[in-house]
């Protein structure tokens, strides 16, 4: 496999995939990212007193953001 710097961290790699999933409006698996995402950033942290200091990027809330937008289109549908 070739080393892309675009997509060196396995969180770049899943949030390419969610946003190929938010495209295709597939929300159960967009969902399945958004926890897979959230695992990948927060490995290997922790411990007694552990505090959250990850920030997401610009292209994180973006698609959290369309996430949201789908999740309430398919509640009023």
């Amino acid at each position: 496999m070739e080393n892309d710097d675009k997509h060196a961290r396995l969180s770049d790699r899943i949030l390419s995939a969610m946003e190929l999933a938010l495209e295709q409006e597939d929300i159960q698996i967009a969902e399945i990212l958004t926890n897979a995402l959230d695992m990948s950033m927060t490995r290997n942290a922790g411990g007694g007193d552990f505090v959250e200091r990850r920030d997401y990027s610009p292209a994180m809330e973006a698609a959290m953001a369309r996430l949201h937008e789908l999740q309430d289109k398919a509640k009023s549908a």
